[in-house]
This record gives C-alpha cells, structure tokens and sequence, in this order.
C-alpha cells in the first residue's frame, strides 16, 4: 500500500536550533534503527527510543517511518549531487576524474551501506521520491558525457551513451560489493573498474556494421 503524500510530509518545520537538533536526533537515530533492524522491523518506537524521546514528540516532526525514511533519502540524494559535482569539477585526466567518481561514489555507499540498501532496496519510494533519483541520476550523467565530449583522449562516438554505461557501472558495483569486501578489496575494485571504462572510452573499437543482407558493410 502507498503512502499517502501528505503523510510523508514533515510535520514541524524547524527553525529554531533546539528544534534542528531534535529533528537530526530523530533522523540520526533512524538511521541507526533502519541499519540494524531493516525497513519492516523500523518501526517509530525503536526510533523514539533511539532517540531518547517519547513518541510523542517523534510525531511532532514525523508522521510516521516512512516520513522519516524520505527525510534520510533526501538527505542522502543532497550529499550525492555534492560529492559528484566535486567529483567531476577538477581539470584532471580521464583517468584521474573517473577515480574521483569511482571513489566518491564509494564513499556514498560505504558511509552507511546497510542503510543505503533500506532506501534504495527495501523501502517504497513515493512519486516525488523516485522524480528525484532519476533527476539526480540524469545530472550526474549529463555532467559526465560534459567530461567526455570536451576530453580528447575518448573515442567513443556516443558520449551521452558512453556516459550512461560509465554512471551505471559504477553504481551497479559499488552497490553490488560495498559491505562484503575488506577495504583492500574495495580499492582493487575502485582500480578495475577505472581501468575498465579507460580502456573503453579511450581505445574502443567499433564493430562492423552489418547490411540488410546480414553481410557485413564496408
């Protein structure tokens, strides 16, 4: 069942001090309650205990856990598009940018990556949730495919495609690996997959186009 829009509204916007840091009290210890429990067994109790509120003033913020799942997603959507944006901002190499991107995304997953799979895994996303992943998703590629067509060392003829395989295969192994590798692993997987995409981008080669006949064309 869908929650309701209106249901997943903050219900108290904070503006005095007091006020932030018991919303970022509620928020840290969900993040802490989704980590260990899961999304089902997240429940606003384990929350408000967490939290060391009553559930009272947990509702006085948040309507319920799906409110404040949201308000972590957020969060976590705002801290992606920085950490890419700073990513893909240096003049550097091909090389050295998509290590940047590769290790940034890295640090994204690895902050937290049990939560990261409640968000992204467990939980259901609203609409409006859902409209910013892929606006967020759709800036980091177009910020990537900006690198590609302005970086003379790439080959491809496609850079919006190229920069659509080069975002998915980052996020698809980094979500794929993180929690399940010692750090070692992870800076070997960091390099492979860097020296995957460089080698793609740089020295791809095209196969020959094949005729309506089904003979290849020249």
């Amino acid at each position: 069942m869908t929650t309701p829009k209106k249901a997943l509204e903050p219900r108290k916007n904070p503006r005095q001090q007091r006020s932030r840091r018991t919303r970022e009290r509620i928020l840290a210890a969900a993040a802490r309650v989704f980590a260990e429990h899961g999304y089902a067994a997240g429940t606003t109790d384990r929350i408000a205990e967490q939290a060391h509120l009553s559930i009272g003033s947990l509702y006085q913020y948040f309507g319920n856990k799906d409110a404040i799942l949201l308000a972590l997603a957020q969060e976590h959507l705002a801290e992606s598009e920085r950490v890419i944006d700073q990513a893909l901002g240096a003049d550097a190499t091909l090389e050295d940018w998509l290590t940047a991107l590769a290790e940034a995304v890295h640090t994204l997953h690895a902050r937290n990556p049990r939560l990261h799979r409640v968000i992204f895994d467990e939980a259901p996303r609203p609409p409006d949730l859902l409209d910013r992943f892929h606006r967020v998703e759709m800036q980091a590629i177009e910020r990537v495919a900006d690198r590609l067509r302005t970086d003379p060392t790439v080959t491809v003829d496609d850079p919006e495609l190229a920069a659509r395989i080069v975002t998915a295969t980052i996020e698809s192994l980094t979500h794929r690996f993180v929690g399940h590798g010692r750090p070692e692993q992870m800076r070997r997987l960091i390099d492979e997959v860097v020296v995957m995409l460089t080698s793609y981008l740089a020295t791809v080669s095209r196969p020959r186009r094949r005729s309506p006949g089904g003979r290849h064309g020249r």
